[in-house]
């Protein structure tokens, strides 16, 4: 069986704004263009009126359903929770995109 050159891959990841008082998790198979998107609010929306504008986390994933089921555990989860994963790989809540 052979094994797919240049697969496809899938991020799920959490934004926030500038003091950090909002999160939003999100799915997308083009994490730069994503968040290029919510930086420069082309897209109507939550992140357009709550100013969201920094990425924060995200974990890589090689098929579309793990992403889907990850984004959908991690918004169901409470602040908290969310707070420990940031944490646990940005404990300085830094803008992760401009090492993207």
């Amino acid at each position: 069986m052979a094994i797919p050159v240049n697969r496809k891959q899938y991020y799920v990841y959490i934004m926030t704004n500038k003091i950090n008082t909002v999160l939003y998790t999100g799915v997308t198979s083009d994490l730069k263009k994503r968040i290029w998107e919510h930086k420069e609010k082309v897209i109507d929306g939550f992140t357009k009126n709550y100013n969201i504008n920094k990425l924060i986390f995200f974990e890589i994933y090689n098929d579309p359903e793990n992403a889907i089921l990850r984004e959908k555990q991690i918004k169901a989860g409470s602040r908290t929770k969310k707070v420990e994963l940031i944490i646990g790989i940005n404990p300085e809540w830094k803008d992760l995109y401009d090492k993207l």
